[in-house]
């Protein structure tokens, strides 16, 4: 497959990102002894995006009290529930974004615990945080991210005695990356084709909801927009009918994410909407994997790993096809602002 090393991927998500599994679970298991208030999840661009699922998934499975906050806005925010017993969450690829590390810095100042995933070592971030954990790579690291954000989520439930099937699902997230590697290989022609076809589409409209709402958001801001200049909207299926379906024409590139949890119904609404106007629809559903060893309980889970994992494949061609390279700004880190 084109810019994918099957064997660094298998090292990097496979063999080193399984292996933090105990290390977090005494980061957890100690914060739950000390005792926390509520859970911070804070990011930005990209990571405050890969945020928005896990703050899903605890509002829908459990009583932990959550928030996903933007980094800059929590910052001026004066949130009211942000306290010395708050536990606050970060990622950074490069361990250096300015608006993660002043987050950091405002969380610490209010007393609460931080903890930050980050995948280049002896970076300002790891440096700050309470407890760290650093991949060492950035190749592949929002797999690893996702991954191991699943053993921080989880384990906190299964503490909270709300999920006692925490033994079965840690086994499980040991096959995700196998199961990423079979969903990426059989996904793969198809994502050639998307790119070929769209190479020239100017607008996108990315629709999703619920535990793949936020790689919706990311996918056309941090690729479609920051990564490939191409204009992109990400809009809720849940409210897609309060304003947007008024630009569906037929030649409209609408691109739908589906998933498998309690929120596929809205995006099918938009589905039985959009194949009547235009002649561009994508479907990308995490159903059409088959995720050898995963159980149908965990696949909604899951399915934001497989779902990132395979619009991966699409940016990697669009870079081709478009002679764009993924690493090409006009001011991000560029330009002072």
């Amino acid at each position: 497959m084109l810019k994918f090393d099957e064997e660094l991927f298998v090292k990097l998500v496979e063999k080193e990102g399984l292996s933090f599994q105990s290390q977090i679970e005494e980061i957890v298991d100690h914060i739950c002894h000390k005792g926390y208030s509520n859970i911070f999840l804070i990011g930005a661009g990209g990571t405050i995006a890969m945020m928005y699922p896990y703050e899903y998934i605890l509002k829908s499975q459990s009583t932990i009290h959550v928030h996903a906050e933007i980094a800059a806005e929590f910052i001026v925010m004066n949130h009211k529930h942000l306290s010395e017993d708050s536990v606050c969450i970060f990622t950074s690829v490069s361990g250096t974004t300015e608006d993660t590390i002043a987050a950091v810095e405002y969380c610490r100042q209010k007393g609460a615990t931080t903890i930050a995933l980050v995948a280049e070592p002896n970076t300002p971030l790891t440096k700050m945080v309470d407890f760290c954990i650093t991949t060492g790579s950035e190749k592949h690291s929002f797999d690893t991210f996702f991954m191991l954000l699943y053993m921080f989520i989880f384990r906190f439930m299964y503490n909270n005695n709300e999920f006692p099937q925490y033994e079965q699902f840690t086994k499980e997230v040991s096959l995700l990356p196998q199961a990423i590697l079979s969903a990426v290989k059989s996904f793969d022609q198809k994502a050639e084709d998307f790119a070929i076809k769209h190479k020239d589409t100017e607008y996108h409209m990315m629709v999703g909801s619920g535990n793949l709402w936020g790689n919706t958001y990311s996918y056309a801001m941090c690729i479609l927009e920051e990564m490939q200049w191409i204009h992109a909207k990400s809009i809720h299926a849940a409210e897609f009918f309060h304003g947007t379906l008024e630009l569906v024409v037929e030649d409209t590139s609408v691109i739908l994410l589906k998933g498998e949890d309690e929120t596929r119904p809205l995006v099918d609404r938009v589905e039985r909407f959009a194949e009547k106007i235009t002649n561009n629809l994508t479907i990308i559903d995490t159903k059409d994997f088959t995720l050898d060893g995963i159980s149908k309980e965990f696949r909604k889970h899951f399915a934001v790993s497989i779902n990132w994992a395979i619009l991966s494949r699409i940016s990697v061609y669009l870079e081709r096809e478009r002679n764009h390279p993924l690493e090409l700004r006009r001011y991000y880190r560029k330009v002072e602002y």
